[in-house]
């Protein structure tokens, strides 16, 4: 009894896991365009490698700002010249501390060191365009955020165009295999007036099955779909989503230009990234100039420690030249220098692909506005010769393979409808993310 009771039980959960797991949650266009701009996990990297590059330039500010550190140190000791060096630094010499014997030999002494230095950039020129080169790469991975979320919301929109393909899929084939079973009926009262074969039947059959597969692929396309629009709005639970309108045909202005905007965000980032290599070859041949820096310290000593009982300062300007590396600057430069060309090369190519792109899509926009109206009159027509054909059928005038393949053309001219109807507005949403 209590095997029974733990089956029972352990059948209720699992129904009710599945019930869970099937859970339908309808959604529109804008909410599912909103949730992504804030919840995709791709946008969020995206904005992880801006605070990079932003942090990246931040760190170019030591070309203009100074270098500070404090230390403090203690030392005893009995060599001569650490000895009589630290009581000078201390400011406790004496006349007896010029006693020959005690510069020899002195006693051991214990010194304690403050000590706060710094180094002031003046001039770094390589500096100043590696910072430049650090804003331009910030700046480009900006609009590289800015045309990641504008490629979000059109993969969302075209997901949610798919979502609703699969809704219009699903209810073309409920509604043939409604009519499959009508017919299927009719068929077998015909078969049992005499008036039809079991081969007649038979085929029936193999009909019904044939839609109640189709039924199920179209079904599974719409949770393939779900999943795939879960992924993009980050969504956790398991859910099938639900559209809050059907897929419709909505009309759409062509422009009639051959070009897309250079100031368009993906393509404005490739510009700055030029830019930065740019400007880091500046740098690279920049390096073979002197640097001009100014360094100081401010020191406090005495023979106990954390004690300030005599000080000093040091203050100075140095022009330092390195005059030959081996080749390694030469080198560099020139790396740098095809890193620059390799970039201008990549823009232009980008642009033309781009424009490529652009055109393709313009003619897919033309195709589907074409095609439109002919599989529109398609359905229509099959529509028509299926109601003809199920009247003659049911008046035994009509094949039953006649029958079924009218109402099997039918269901295919409706979903090619559809599918062109998603075919031209997917390439509308398209046209509009490339020109945007």
């Amino acid at each position: 009894m209590n095997k029974l009771l733990y089956i029972a039980i352990s059948f209720i959960l699992l129904f009710t896991g599945i019930i869970n797991a099937q859970q339908i949650k309808t959604i529109s266009k804008t909410e599912a365009i909103t949730e992504v701009s804030s919840q995709n996990t791709l946008l969020k990297i995206s904005e992880q490698e801006y605070l990079q590059a932003k942090a990246d330039y931040r760190q170019t500010n030591a070309i203009f700002l100074p270098n500070i550190t404090a230390s403090h140190s203690g030392i005893s000791t009995t060599n001569p010249i650490m000895a009589f060096g630290s009581k000078l630094n201390q400011a406790i010499i004496t006349t007896a501390d010029f006693e020959p014997s005690l510069l020899n030999q002195p006693d051991a002494i214990t010194n304690f060191t403050t000590k706060i230095e710094f180094q002031q950039p003046l001039i770094n020129l390589d500096g100043i365009y590696q910072r430049k080169a650090a804003k331009n790469k910030m700046n480009a991975v900006a609009l590289k955020i800015n045309r990641t979320q504008d490629y979000l919301a059109f993969e969302v929109e075209k997901t949610y165009m798919q979502l609703q393909l699969a809704y219009k899929a699903v209810s073309v084939i409920e509604k043939t295999l409604k009519a499959t079973l009508e017919n299927k009926r009719v068929a077998t009262n015909k078969f049992k007036q005499g008036y039809l074969q079991k081969a007649d039947i038979l085929t029936v059959d193999v009909r019904v099955t044939e839609v109640k597969n189709q039924l199920q692929s179209a079904k599974s396309n719409i949770k393939n779909v779900s999943d795939y629009l879960a992924l993009l709005i980050n969504e956790k639970d398991a859910v099938i989503f639900k559209p809050t309108d059907s897929l419709t045909f909505s009309s759409f202005s062509i422009n009639n230009n051959d070009f897309i905007s250079e100031n368009r965000a993906d393509i404005k980032a490739m510009e700055l990234a030029s830019t930065a290599y740019l400007n880091m070859y500046k740098s690279d041949k920049m390096a073979f100039l002197p640097r001009l820096n100014a360094f100081g310290s401010y020191e406090l000593y005495d023979a106990q420690i954390f004690q300030t009982g005599a000080n000093g300062y040091l203050i100075g300007v140095e022009l330092s030249w390195n005059l030959f590396e081996g080749s390694k600057r030469f080198g560099k430069a020139q790396k740098s220098k095809a890193k620059f060309e390799q970039s201008k090369l990549e823009y232009d190519q980008y642009v033309s692909e781009s424009t490529l792109e652009f055109k393709k899509a313009k003619r897919m926009l033309l195709d589907a506005d074409n095609k439109l109206n002919l599989t529109k009159l398609a359905m229509e027509q099959s529509k028509e010769a299926l109601r003809i054909r199920t009247n003659r059928f049911k008046e035994g005038l009509e094949k039953v393979s006649d029958l079924l393949l009218s109402e099997t053309l039918f269901a295919q001219k409706q979903l090619a409808y559809y599918q062109t109807i998603f075919e031209y507005n997917y390439a509308q949403a398209y046209l509009q993310f490339l020109t945007k």
